[in-house]
């Protein structure tokens, strides 16, 4: 392991001057240094005219191109499909609810369900095609995963909204993996699992029911306000609201049991309007569960639904999951550990289920301060790459202090990780104690020396602690 370790951290050496050699342009140190990495994990991200093979279609790679090869191996993995993980069962849970209390006038389900769409869209999917602005920040290439400037690893199964729209569907449910760059602790994780709703009402569906429902409208050219649309008259936006709200109630009620307390938050989003989120009451604390509104009428014109109004919501899957199972920490949906699995082996997906741990040991905590790159820097890349090379070792990552060098302006970051924990993937179970820890810290270690004296062109550790004064070398 220790070999394999040494031979990773060679590989990031020679990538990370090659970088920076191209930052630096034409240093002759870095130039000498700069031979081709062999099967390089990182060099493999974003070499000239490279491409990345991905479920079974290739994709060029530009300078939008940001996917880690950490990312890259949960791609496929299908969770969400994966027979009796907890994941499986929420997505069974609610899919079992509304086949039973929306059925088609031939004793069908109302709702499609659509859980094995390619998670690989275009970013017209994923953002125009929602009315999310050129400069809307959540486009940040710090915040998403970019195959290259046309493709991305969608961020919320919203972008197949307009496509099942277009096809004529009225009422769908979309399930599937989502991709962002986030920081790293016990509720963040770059990949995780979304459940969207969609329902779509002609005037007679809506106003059916309603006294003189016959004289009501759905739409009006008025002002926009903070309760309607330019387009919808207050009768349908209020039927809209009530009907989406009474549906969530019925489903989180449905999931989690009667007796829940729930409050409506206000909020925005580009694709609805009225938004809101929905938080429960659970044991004692308000936590935020989904988000929803009514859909912008622009976006159902434009996929040819001219003559509907409807309502859409979102939610996590591990979010509920969590909560449902008492969860603590988001890798874990990612072991392979038997000892997780079995515990959801359930003969009923309603049988209520609660996550017993699977080690006693504490974490080990180190600390790592680093001078930041002076331009295209988020810490986002920071956090991708403590990811890419430490694993699902790493719980935690907390930023403690930050330094501004009063002459040259140049600063530096004092972050807390990794943390590496027990019990969870790719070890089953590693005490504190372990002789297989120290090696692990010492590749971050490593790793993080290299990423900052070749980035920053400082040569030596002695040249990185006249610098820094920070370091913490306690990990050896």
């Amino acid at each position: 392991m220790v070999c394999s370790a040494l031979r990773r951290v060679a590989h990031m050496h020679v990538y990370l001057v090659r970088k920076a050699s191209s930052v630096s342009k034409g240093h002759h140190h870095h130039q000498a240094l700069g031979s081709r990495p062999a099967a390089s994990e990182f060099a493999a991200r974003r070499a000239p005219g490279s491409v990345v093979e991905l479920l079974g279609k290739s994709y060029p790679q530009d300078d939008y191109s940001n996917l880690s090869q950490k990312v890259l191996s949960r791609v496929g993995r299908n969770l969400h499909n994966q027979q009796h993980h907890p994941l499986w069962l929420i997505k069974e849970r609610v899919k079992e609810h509304f086949y039973k209390q929306y059925v088609g006038r031939f004793g069908t389900p109302m709702f499609s369900v659509y859980d094995d769409l390619s998670p690989v869209v275009t970013t017209w999917q994923n953002f125009d095609s929602l009315l999310i602005p050129p400069d809307h920040p959540s486009r940040k290439k710090g915040d998403n995963y970019y195959l290259n400037g046309n493709h991305m690893l969608r961020a919320h199964t919203s972008a197949h909204q307009w496509d099942l729209l277009h096809a004529g569907l009225d009422a769908f449910l979309v399930v599937g993996d989502v991709y962002r760059r986030d920081q790293i602790d016990s509720q963040h994780y770059p990949v995780f699992h979304q459940l969207e709703g969609v329902r779509l009402f002609s005037k007679h569906e809506l106003f059916a029911g309603i006294k003189d429902g016959e004289s009501l409208q759905l739409f009006e050219q008025s002002s926009r306000s903070a309760y309607k649309q330019e387009t919808h008259t207050m009768e349908a936006t209020k039927l809209i609201e009530f009907d989406l709200k009474q549906t969530l109630i019925r489903l989180v009620t449905h999931i989690f049991g009667d007796g829940l307390d729930i409050r409506w938050v206000d909020c925005y989003f580009p694709f609805t309007h009225p938004s809101y989120e929905m938080e429960i009451n659970f044991h004692g604390e308000w936590l935020e569960v989904l988000g929803c509104g009514v859909m912008e009428q622009q976006l159902v014109n434009s996929a040819g639904a001219q003559d509907r109004i409807g309502w859409a919501f979102g939610l996590g899957l591990e979010r509920l999951a969590m909560i449902l199972y008492d969860i603590p920490d988001i890798r874990l949906f990612w072991s392979e550990d038997e000892r997780f699995l079995k515990q959801f082996r359930v003969s009923d997906i309603n049988q209520k289920v609660k996550f017993q741990p699977l080690s006693k040991y504490p974490a080990v905590i180190n600390d790592i301060s680093f001078w930041l790159p002076s331009e295209n820097y988020t810490e986002n890349d920071f956090y991708d790459l403590v990811r890419t090379v430490g694993g699902d070792l790493v719980e935690k990552v907390d930023l403690i202090d930050k330094f501004e060098h009063p002459k040259s302006k140049t600063c530096s970051s004092h972050q807390r990780n990794p943390t590496p924990i027990t019990g969870l993937l790719p070890i089953p179970l590693l005490p504190a104690s372990s002789p297989w820890l120290p090696p692990i810290r010492v590749l971050l270690l490593w790793v993080s020396l290299f990423w900052i004296c070749h980035i920053k062109r400082i040569h030596t550790l002695y040249d990185l602690l006249c610098l820094s004064g920070s370091f913490n070398l306690a990990c050896f």
